[in-house]
């Protein structure tokens, strides 16, 4: 039998991740197909951070014109604040990464990312381009437009400030520059070797109404994006609030919004836009060579379809894919392909999926797949073969009808699933991914995938289906993951910092998990000035899913304060491997496995304590508790029935997590309870909130307001105002040195209108801005202490910052003398 040959392999960098194998199926999801096939238009939306995007719009560009849509967000949002969790830094990112991408299965449009990273807010363009590698990222800005070929670039924010965040401002700047390096063939060379010059038709910035600027105005250009989509029984401000809603880990969720509602334009390059947005733009297959003959088969198409009957249509729809196949835009032509890949299987009722037996397999090890195929309709389809790692396997039969097939292919486990923009050692400003063709994806681009060929009216077509972990839960029904390939052995300290103030050895205790059988050896690696016993721990007979600890002694031989690294090595199956397991598991999203050097800090520091027992009322989720503990503190997580009903004075202070007073609608009940702790003597530290969203103003004592105010260079010299005050004395003396090594930024949320019964203890501002003294106030409160602090000890404190513990535990220790 001779096929018309049509093997198609889909481009991995438009790849968008289903909540299973298997994309929809259903009779809107097959009209919502039908309807982009005689679209050819794209769109390129690009700002900051995840959660900066115009879900509305992109929802309406994406369903109501079907267009091609992007989303660029510059970087991954690691440097925000979590509402859901006590995750910062990578692990956030990672989190807000798969929220995006949750948003993007709900409007349609797809998701991109530059190697930039989220460093914290940013005052203005000046220092966010500075701590960026502005050209790298202007370079992938322009990866990205050469790759995705939009013909109209739409910017979140403009040029001149207006966002507020230095991010947001610089991503206008890249936008505009990028607008014409892309059509340039002199910049960025190197990419000319995968992509081609592009230029886009206009680059336009999406004016808004929002942060108390309203940047829009009559005379700009307009769409209504409020329109109902009758297929979708949906308006777009309904869809977008979906999409939105999936930032939760910024507390985004929305209200749906109905109704007429305008999004304006301003021109910034290019053409500008009267009528349409894509004025002056063909989005017909009259701008594809070889497209007219298409075009008319895909009119007979529309008139010709029956929703009751859509397999009727799959002689035309093939004869529309073998022409497509022909096609010399490469662009479009994968593109158009990808989406009949969608249609074509939707159509015909077929449906068919690959999973893993087991949620993980080690590397090298053989990974067990099960394929189920169904011929739902009883459509004339000819199963060829299903295909991965280069092995075939094939069958070469008609399907049955409505008949489950169940088979399964082996493949070997040969790349750990670790995100590729974390595979290197990380710096401070950008991701280490030397690989320019990795760039601009949101997740890796090569999982393990089986590749299934069929033969339906006499063309062959290949259908790609990325391999999950499929099980059935017993309250969420089947449930679809992200199949997990990792080392052979990890390996967890069960600290990220190990605080050394004496000479005291300390147990460090490894975590070691087989994910296969091994034996092998388990060493801690130190720079000189550390001892460690014993030198190393065998293990052997090990099979997968075993757990076992090995703990270690170091000791400091350091005087001087000193931070340096140690190691975790496993030596396995003859093989070096020096990698954690980290697993962040929330409902709203696939969960994330990653694999972080196995290594913590180890901190040499004059560290004096006072006192032992400490409440801990936990706010929006943060690490601090852990990080006392490591010093020798002995904490309790408050439940509200103590804090009313319990005795409190056994506590030497009490402590309340980041952003309390926004989350716990209990606390204007509790707090008088915690006033009355101090004034019998107590010391209780509040962390900071943000100024929106307070369950009450009544946060201490005496009278203060929270602003959004910030100084954000973690370098920013700090003034101590009173140098004998007691919080800085007792028990360990602050100075200047305190305060080197921060990370991020100083504090967030200053304090402002302070009651002169407050002791305004530090000033610190950023460069060219007034000092400011509403960082640390403390008050005496009847017998006791009673702080406001907005400097950042949730960051400082789990990174194992000197300064910011021997400050802190000053703050929590009762002063030999408050006079």
């Amino acid at each position: 039998m001779k096929y018309c040959c049509a093997i198609l392999f889909l481009s991995c960098f438009f790849r968008q991740s289903f909540a299973q194998t298997a994309p929809p199926a259903d009779r809107v999801s097959i009209e919502q197909e039908l309807k982009k096939l005689p679209v050819l238009g794209t769109v390129l939306y690009i700002a900051a951070h995840p959660d900066d995007e115009n879900t509305r719009l992109l929802a309406y560009l994406a369903q109501e014109k079907h267009y091609r849509t992007g989303y660029l967000s510059l970087n991954r949002g690691g440097g925000g604040q979590n509402l859901i969790g006590t995750e910062q830094g990578e692990l956030l990112g990672l989190i807000r990464t798969q929220e995006l991408l949750a948003a993007r299965r709900v409007d349609g449009a797809e998701q991109f990312f530059t190697r930039a990273k989220d460093f914290g807010f940013s005052k203005g363009p000046e220092e966010t381009l500075r701590i960026w590698d502005k050209e790298k990222v202007l370079g992938d800005v322009v990866w990205v437009i050469r790759k995705f070929r939009p013909d109209v670039m739409i910017c979140r924010f403009p040029t001149t400030g207006e966002g507020g965040h230095g991010h947001h401002t610089a991503s206008a700047i890249l936008a505009q520059e990028a607008f014409t390096a892309a059509a340039d063939p002199k910049r960025f060379p190197e990419q000319l070797k995968f992509v081609q010059p592009w230029q886009a038709k206009r680059l336009l910035w999406n004016t808004f109404n929002f942060g108390g600027n309203n940047t829009t105005s009559p005379d700009q250009f307009k769409i209504d994006v409020g329109v109902y989509n009758s297929l979708l029984g949906k308006g777009y401000g309904e869809i977008a609030a979906d999409s939105r809603s999936n930032h939760k880990s910024q507390g985004f969720g929305t209200a749906k919004q109905r109704g007429s509602s305008y999004e304006y334009f301003k021109t910034i390059l290019g053409d500008a836009p009267h009528t349409d947005l894509m004025d002056g733009v063909n989005t017909t297959w009259k701008r594809v060579a070889g497209g007219d003959e298409i075009n008319i088969r895909i009119n007979d198409l529309e008139k010709s379809f029956n929703t009751e009957n859509p397999p009727k249509s799959l002689p035309l729809l093939m004869d529309i894919y073998a022409s497509t196949q022909k096609l010399t835009d490469t662009y479009w032509k994968t593109q158009k392909l990808k989406e009949l890949n969608l249609l074509i299987p939707a159509c015909a009722g077929l449906w068919l999926e690959s999973y893993a037996v087991n949620p993980t397999y080690a590397l090298g090890d053989s990974i067990t797949i099960r394929n189920q195929l169904i011929d739902r309709a009883g459509s004339p389809v000819r199963f060829v073969a299903t295909v991965i790692g280069g092995q075939t396997k094939t069958y070469d039969k008609l399907l049955p009808n409505n008949q489950l097939i169940t088979s399964e292919n082996t493949a070997l486990a040969q790349k750990i699933t670790q995100p590729y923009w974390l595979a290197g050692p990380q710096v401070h400003e950008m991701y280490p991914v030397a690989n320019q063709e990795l760039v601009g994806y949101p997740e890796n681009p090569d999982p393990v995938t089986v590749n299934w060929q069929f033969v339906i009216y006499g063309h062959l077509i290949t259908l790609q289906r990325q391999v999950m972990y499929k099980y059935v839960s017993a309250v969420r029904g089947e449930v679809y993951q992200p199949l997990e390939i990792t080392p052979p052995v990890t390996a967890n300290l069960d600290q990220q910092d190990y605080i050394f103030n004496s000479n005291q050895p300390q147990q460090i205790v490894v975590k070691l998990k087989s994910f296969t059988n091994a034996s092998g050896s388990i060493s801690l690696k130190a720079p000189a000035g550390w001892r460690i016993t014993p030198a190393n721990a065998s293990f052997t007979g090990k099979k997968s899913g075993d757990e076992w600890t090995a703990a270690f002694a170091v000791t400091s031989a350091i005087s001087k304060t000193k931070t340096d690294t140690v190691q975790a090595i496993v030596q396995v199956n003859g093989k070096t491997f020096t990698q954690g397991i980290h697993q962040i598991t929330y409902e709203h999203i696939p969960n994330i496995t990653f694999f972080p050097p196995a290594q913590a800090k180890l901190v040499n520091v004059d560290l004096k304590t006072a006192g032992k027992r400490i409440g801990y009322l936990p706010g929006a989720g943060d690490l601090v508790p852990e990080a006392l503990q490591q010093v020798g503190y002995q904490v309790t997580i408050l439940s509200e029935n103590e804090i009313l009903n319990g005795n409190l004075s056994g506590f030497d202070a009490i402590i309340v997590g980041v952003r309390a007073f926004n989350i716990n609608a209990r606390l204007p009940s509790e707090q008088p309870k915690l006033l009355e702790y101090v004034k019998n003597g107590g010391t209780l530290l509040v962390q900071y909130n943000n100024n929106n969203g307070l369950v009450t103003n009544q946060i201490g004592p005496y009278p203060f307001r929270i602003v959004n105010v910030r100084v954000t260079d973690e370098n920013a010299p700090v003034t101590i105002l009173n140098p004998a005050d007691p919080v800085l004395n007792y028990p360990n003396k602050i100075t200047d040195q305190d305060f080197k090594g921060w990370i991020q930024e100083r504090g967030i949320y200053f304090a402002t209108d302070i009651d002169p019964k407050y002791r305004t203890v530090l000033q610190i501002n950023d460069p060219n801005e007034a000092p400011n003294k509403g960082s640390l106030l403390v008050a005496d409160y009847g017998k006791g202490r009673f702080v406001y602090t907005s400097l950042v000890f949730f960051r400082e404190l789990p990174a194992g910052v000197p300064g910011a513990y021997r400050l802190f535990i000053n703050l929590i220790s009762k002063a030999k003398n408050t006079n």
